[in-house]
């Protein structure tokens, strides 16, 4: 799964690194996004590559309740072309949630230890996601939210859990956020674990297991007792 990640990178590099295009909304680094906030997201509005703001937790558009979105933080990969609460999004709405890394924690007796994994290459993860709108009649308000795809860990990632977010390769970005590209099975070839060899990991502190944690400490690699 994903239910945690960081992005300090620098903005105007952010920007060159996915060609995007117009006045994107300005956000600060930020080292421990959790579900419930606002994150950048890619998507291919007129044409060209814009950089929004959604909430992390998908509502689909016939939800009842906003409050659905707590349960859609991640959608599997096999089957969100063809669940209920998916598919629109992932034939019509698919996004790009940019990361400096993403954490994921392993169990060690009643502990769960937090790891910080990120590319190699030093290059901005590309998060495959969906996105979804959602209005409130009675109030008239529109939420905008998002979904991060998972798929099968990779042999690395597996030692601390066995889903990981996709991670699409710059190659794959185009396809993924073309809007005439509709049906599944193309898009299913993007959605994979992620080559041996692309990513690192190194743990990091409890201090990032509270959500409300912030700063670069949060990434900073734990000590290790001699």
């Amino acid at each position: 799964m994903c239910g945690r990640f960081s992005l300090s990178l620098d903005f105007a590099d952010l920007l060159e690194y996915f060609q995007i295009a117009g006045s994107p909304p300005p956000f600060s680094p930020r080292y421990n996004v959790a579900p419930s906030q606002q994150v950048p997201a890619i998507r291919t509005e007129q044409g060209a590559r814009r950089l929004v703001m959604l909430r992390w937790g998908l509502v689909p558009f016939w939800a009842e309740d906003p409050r659905i979105g707590y349960r859609m933080i991640n959608a599997r990969a096999e089957t969100a072309h063809r669940l209920p609460a998916f598919r629109a999004a992932f034939r019509k709405r698919r996004c790009i949630i940019p990361a400096g890394g993403f954490f994921e924690w392993r169990r060690q007796g009643r502990q769960k230890l937090p790891f910080h994994i990120f590319r190699r290459d030093g290059r901005p993860l590309a998060l495959a996601g969906l996105w979804e709108s959602w209005r409130d009649e009675q109030q008239g308000r529109e939420i905008e939210s998002c979904t991060i795809l998972t798929t099968a860990a990779n042999r690395l990632l597996a030692e601390l859990h066995e889903r990981m977010p996709v991670i699409l390769e710059p190659a794959d970005l185009a396809r993924w956020l073309d809007p005439e590209q509709s049906s599944p099975a193309p898009l299913a070839t993007l959605l994979r674990p992620a080559r041996e060899g692309v990513l690192d990991m190194y743990p990091v502190s409890d201090y990032v297991n509270k959500p409300q944690n912030e700063g670069a400490r949060c990434i900073a690699p734990a000590e290790v007792s001699g």
